[in-house]
């Protein structure tokens, strides 16, 4: 079989490409095909054949190849020397990669909750002031999803009983209630009402409103203040409005004891409810967690992989990672799951690796530990998994190209599945587009209007859509979708 030379490429007439030891029986994936990839499309190298190689093998290595979409570059001397000596992670390593993926891991609570201080100091002092006055107040604390509500109000509790305890102050008694665990939106009554007399039995002849109604309208010595924080309260406004109304005017009552924060993921939703709440003389506060922008999902991802001993990200890699999910949405979790889902092309980088039968005696040491860290080109193939929301701006794009200034959700929704059919790429539902659309409104790019159906609301660009399509000229994967 006649053998072929692989070209030269040289670092030098790439600036952007990332460092990786050239192999020769490798072919190279597309780039493009990752979104958001900020690579470029480099030569196929044709591999030499070689009798001794087994037909399987090659299957194996090019479904492997496929399915990780991963790409590489012919050397690693830029990225040998963005690290120093003495890394030793090994995602092969069970133990290690365990330890990686947990601390990347959206349900693990990192030590401190960075970037939301002043969210945190604000809610606080309101909580200290309802105590230190012995007053009943409500808080309503909206953001879009991952933008780190819970963990502050978990950290924010913390603070509380600390603060209460060092100035001798009898610190309240705290409720926790998930609205979407209620089998009915009454029941939260009946668990406010449980935690205010300390388990006894209530009163089988009076609802559980009415008690803490009749409660909290006369003086009772002794009467402990209670926190009540009620987690996704979008909820409870979306299922019985009347329940949420009477929640917040237990704040008002003249001997009320309670402390309501209620956190949410809609912003608009406030929009709704607020103006009852003001005419029934109920009227919450309002904190809103915005979006994290690229340097805060760099500070917190930074924060978590700082308790691990090695290096596992290259730094360029974190800060595509931070700047693709800032400018899609600001979700910290879709950061999060992006770096796992990252790691999971290194291993799968690591696999063929370990089907090459002829490189691993050659290949010196210093390459060998740059192998075990996530690149850009992990991150990249990990984008293009987790995140299809700029999908949704090539939709409003070819569909206001026909002269419409606006549209309905429902409309909206008919082009994105149509290209996403064309691109072969999952659609996701209704819902969700509705919640990315949100993130574009907050980001000023749609204007997303107000309507009891998610399909009927109105959708407008509040951009050029050329200056859409300028942001995205240098990504195929979307100038394909703008066709």
């Amino acid at each position: 079989m006649p053998a072929f030379a692989a070209p030269r490429h040289s670092p030098a007439s790439d600036p952007t490409s990332v460092a990786v030891t050239p192999r020769k029986s490798r072919l190279r994936s597309d780039p493009d095909a990752a979104i958001g990839s900020p690579l470029r499309k480099s030569p196929r190298l044709c591999k030499e054949g070689s009798p001794n190689s087994s037909p399987k093998i090659e299957v194996i290595r090019k479904c492997l190849k496929s399915s990780l979409n991963l790409s590489e570059s012919p050397e690693k001397k830029q990225l040998t020397e963005d690290f120093v000596e003495g890394q030793n992670w090994d995602p092969r390593e069970e133990t290690q990669l365990r330890a990686v993926n947990e601390t990347l891991h959206v349900s693990t609570a990192p030590a401190s909750v960075v970037c939301r201080e002043n969210e945190q100091n604000r809610i606080l002092d309101f909580c200290k002031k309802c105590v230190k006055e012995e007053k009943a107040g409500s808080l309503y604390v909206c953001g879009c999803p991952g933008t780190g509500k819970t963990l502050s109000m978990e950290k924010v509790k913390v603070m509380l009983v600390d603060w209460a305890n060092k100035e001798g102050v009898q610190h309240p008694d705290v409720l926790s209630i998930n609205c979407t665990t209620l089998a009915n939106m009454s029941e939260i009554f009946s668990k406010i009402l449980g935690q205010t007399h300390y388990g006894k039995k209530p009163s089988p002849s009076t609802s559980s409103l009415q008690q803490l109604q009749k409660l909290y309208s006369q003086h009772t010595p002794g009467l402990k203040m209670i926190l009540v924080v009620a987690d996704e309260l979008d909820y409870l406004i979306t299922k019985d409005r009347a329940v949420l109304h009477d929640l917040f005017m237990l704040t008002t009552m003249p001997f009320s004891r309670c402390i309501l924060l209620g956190v949410a993921n809609a912003i608009d939703l406030a929009d709704w409810f607020i103006p009852k709440l003001q005419s029934l003389n109920c009227k919450p506060m309002v904190i809103t967690f915005c979006a994290y922008s690229k340097d805060q999902i760099i500070n917190i991802l930074q924060e978590r992989l700082r308790a691990l001993p090695y290096t596992v990200f290259q730094p360029q890699a974190l800060e595509l990672c931070a700047r693709k999910v800032a400018a899609a949405s600001g979700d910290m979790r879709k950061a999060l799951a992006v770096c796992r889902s990252a790691i999971e092309m290194l291993i799968g980088e690591s696999m063929l690796s370990s089907l090459d039968e002829t490189e691993d005696q050659q290949r010196p040491a210093a390459n060998d530990m740059m192998s075990n860290i996530v690149r850009i080109n992990h991150v990249a193939a990990a984008l293009s998994k987790v995140y299809k929301s700029p999908i949704i701006l090539c939709s409003a794009v070819k569909l206001f190209r026909e002269g419409k200034k606006s549209t309905i959700l429902g409309e909206l929704n008919k082009y994105y599945v149509d290209v996403c059919k064309s691109t072969m790429i999952p659609p996701v539902g209704i819902l969700e587009l509705s919640s990315m659309c949100r993130v574009l409104d907050d980001q000023g790019i749609l204007k997303l209007g107000q309507s009891r159906e998610d399909k009927l609301r109105r959708v407008t660009l509040k951009v050029d859509g050329a200056d859409i399509v300028f942001a995205l000229r240098g990504v195929r994967f979307f100038r394909n979708c703008l066709k």
